[in-house]
């Protein structure tokens, strides 16, 4: 896959609601009525990333803790285990990790920072 397919943008109103949607069906309290004020109070804050046409987001705790792990996320056939946006289609994400090397953490700090929401 290109670099092409992958972008980074601010959310919109709709991907907070969408994010907070996909957070309350994880079992998270996210104050499901709190989209317009988050996006008020923070309009560039939270970033949505698209791979393909794809839409995830991670949050600012979790990349803290994964910004040194390469994540690849797949689309393989089958169901989730649980909440899944992909189950209609017959398909679910298959995410695989692994602890970046030294020299690839040296490339990555030799370059730009990665993209994130305004503080």
């Amino acid at each position: 896959m290109s670099v092409d397919a992958f972008q980074v943008r601010v959310m919109r109103a709709q991907d907070i609601a969408l994010a907070l949607d996909w957070a309350a069906a994880e079992g998270w309290n996210p104050g499901l009525a709190d989209d317009a004020c988050f996006a008020t109070a923070d309009p560039e804050g939270f970033l949505l990333g698209e791979i393909a046409g794809c839409k995830f987001y991670i949050g600012a705790a979790q990349f803290e803790y994964w910004q040194h792990t390469q994540l690849v996320i797949d689309v393989v056939p089958g169901r989730g285990s649980g909440f899944s946006v992909e189950a209609p289609e017959g398909v679910r994400f298959l995410t695989r990790s692994r602890v970046f090397t030294d020299a690839e953490v040296t490339e990555l700090e030799a370059g730009e920072p990665p993209v994130r929401g305004a503080a």
